[in-house]
């Protein structure tokens, strides 16, 4: 049986789902407006993030809330991580490369995870000690045991670009190493995607904690490591990101600290 914070996360994922798809094939007629550079919001991040918002403080109204879109309620026990639309520039070009993106903290601990593609209706969760799951069914990280043969995925830097020559080393070390890479566009579907064996691994530099919540829980349920790129749980804080089972995931970890730790030319 699910945990009831958990159907009312996968309660709001879907409402915010119906948002999505109800735009998706009229993108030409949404609203978008730049927040940075190479960083957008559409109306429908904002009519998403409101619907999931509104279900929360309904069943749950002393919790916290952060969300991408500016939605910041303070709760030092209950913390709602959110991403109404993960893929946002995906969305505006018409890719169905997106998500839904809740995780919930309890303090310091995630717990539960929803990260929802409602384009392809993939809804994939997690609660701590249960296990992972797509739809209905258990998800188990792939258990490839070195980076020979491995698929990875990443996300190249598209705000900030001051560690831009350090993510190309680590993209052309594990280039070199690894049968691909791919670069879909959305950080929390690529964890998922982690969770569910598509991928082996996936790491990537300065995302923001609703790119990581979700996605890292359901790593860790689905049998697989996260961790920043110390091999510590910082990564909600300082937003760097390595995942993979236990292996895959040593092996990136220590191909990236060689990287990082490398001498400038």
């Amino acid at each position: 049986m699910q945990h009831p914070i958990l159907v009312t996360a996968i309660r709001a994922a879907r409402k915010a789902g119906d948002i999505i798809n109800r735009s998706f094939a009229r993108v030409n007629e949404i609203t978008i407006t730049p927040k940075a550079h190479n960083d957008f919001v559409t109306d429908v991040d904002q009519r998403a993030e409101a619907a999931i918002v509104e279900i929360i403080r309904r069943a749950y109204p002393e919790h916290g809330i952060l969300a991408e879109e500016g939605s910041r309620i303070a709760d030092k026990e209950f913390e709602w991580i959110i991403d109404p639309l993960d893929g946002t520039t995906n969305f505006i070009h018409g890719m169905p490369q997106l998500c839904v993106s809740i995780g919930i903290k309890h303090f310091d601990r995630l717990e539960h995870a929803v990260v929802y593609n409602p384009i392809h209706d993939e809804l994939f969760t997690a609660s701590r000690g249960a296990g992972a799951h797509l739809n209905d069914r258990r998800l188990r990280i792939a258990q490839r045991k070195d980076l020979e043969g491995a698929l990875l995925g990443t996300g190249f830097p598209f705000r900030d670009f001051s560690y831009l020559d350090t993510y190309m080393a680590t993209f052309k070390a594990f280039m070199l190493k690894t049968a691909g890479i791919r670069r879909p566009g959305s950080a929390a579907l690529d964890l998922a995607y982690v969770a569910a064996g598509r991928y082996d691994g996936f790491w990537e530099f300065n995302l923001k904690p609703w790119d990581l919540a979700a996605g890292a829980l359901l790593v860790q349920e689905a049998g697989g490591v996260a961790t920043d790129f110390t091999g510590d749980q910082g990564y909600l804080d300082n937003g760097n990101i390595v995942a993979g089972n236990l292996r895959v995931h040593a092996q990136m970890l220590h191909i990236i600290s060689q990287e990082i730790n490398r001498p400038q030319a």
